[in-house]
């Protein structure tokens, strides 16, 4: 079975423990997500039951892309995206090129609660990046390194899987 999450803001990818966890969203027993998103983070998680396929999923060495809709603090450069398109020096290592692209902001955005703080006088902009790696809030660390801090991250794809209509907070079979 492989089961696609649309993961509201705010909830631990985790069935136990303190908090919003994803036992307050889903019902079907024994599925264990295959990768995981932070608190802070939103969108695709895919949850399964076979181990094999988990381990497909969720390792580096298989290079699975993870696609993410990101809008940041300010009104992002070129340059900046040519550095995310070749690899960052993160304390932890260069990251692998990215595919970074800026994009509008997307009407299928659904809305956060808590909203995303708005500033008057600094613009926000959207990118769409494209990884193969998954460091430690590797999104967020990239574009804070380029000078642009994350505000909203909303993972759309991983491999071939993708959100496509699923409402925030609601699973299904895939």
């Amino acid at each position: 079975m492989l089961y696609a999450f649309n993961k509201p803001f705010g909830v631990l990818c985790q069935f136990s423990g303190e908090g919003d966890t994803l036992a307050n969203y889903i019902t079907t027993k024994n599925i264990y997500p295959a990768g995981r998103l932070d608190k802070d983070s939103e969108g695709l998680l895919l949850l399964t039951d076979d181990g094999k396929l988990q381990h497909k999923i969720s390792h580096p060495k298989f290079d699975k892309e993870k696609t993410y809709v990101v809008q940041v603090d300010g009104q992002i450069t070129n340059d900046a995206i040519h550095q995310l398109c070749h690899g960052v020096k993160l304390k932890d290592g260069l990251t692998k090129p990215a595919k970074a692209a800026i994009i509008d902001e997307p009407d299928w955005i659904w809305p956060r609660t808590p909203a995303v703080r708005y500033r008057k006088d600094i613009p926000t902009s959207w990118i769409q990046l494209i990884i193969t790696e998954g460091k430690n809030r590797q999104v967020r660390r990239m574009t804070a390194h380029v000078g642009f801090p994350t505000l909203r991250l909303i993972r759309t794809q991983i491999g071939d899987w993708s959100l496509n209509n699923l409402d925030s907070g609601n699973y299904e079979s895939l």
